[in-house]
């Protein structure tokens, strides 16, 4: 059971946060991160998001052995903290947001969300090294892209946004895939 969580957070979460990107005025996926969304009246909603995800993830790593365990398993742990520690308004999101700040729990939000995208980084390095085939290169790939993507939104352009998104894609896209190869294996 623990498993089928592993197959439907990435799809879940997705949904969510683009549905919400799309109904919430004021939202640009081309500007502004997703964890934005945390922010204004429906904030709650993305708040929801991210803690019910990073659940979701946890009880999959639990499915998991060794240090694919520990890595997806923190992974988890970080989102519910991210979801916890709001992220900052981002300038245009909510509207009238004209300028960046920087809050406590702004900034935890950022650390919290950055050591749990260094683990699953390291997890797609560790499934790579045991995987064979077409998925040992997707495991591969996927850690590369999405450190380049962390990379490119930790440094706060918001020209980067859009590929950090598309690295997110990938990166629930290969968890996703990590939960069904075991399912397969399992059922």
């Amino acid at each position: 059971m623990r498993t089928y969580l592993g197959v439907i957070a990435g799809p879940f979460y997705l949904i969510v946060s683009v549905a919400q990107g799309v109904l919430r005025e004021g939202f640009d996926f081309s500007r502004h991160p997703w964890s934005a969304l945390a922010n204004g009246p429906n904030g709650w909603i993305q708040t929801a998001n991210l803690i019910l995800t990073g659940l979701m993830v946890a009880g999959f790593a639990g499915s998991l052995d060794g240090w694919t365990r520990r890595l997806i398993g923190a992974y988890g742990v970080s989102l519910v903290g991210a979801g916890v520690l709001r992220a900052d308004p981002v300038p245009g999101f909510p509207p009238g947001t004209t300028g960046a700040t920087v809050s406590w729990h702004g900034m935890l939000h950022l650390a919290v969300g950055g050591i749990g995208f260094l683990c699953l980084v390291a997890a797609c390095l560790v499934v790579g090294r045991r995987s064979a085939g077409g998925f040992r290169a997707f495991s591969y790939l996927t850690g590369v892209v999405f450190l380049a993507g962390f990379a490119g939104i930790a440094s706060g352009s918001t020209a980067l946004v859009v590929p950090f998104t598309v690295a997110v894609v990938l990166v629930w896209a290969w968890l996703s895939t990590l939960a069904l190869r075991r399912v397969t294996r399992e059922g």
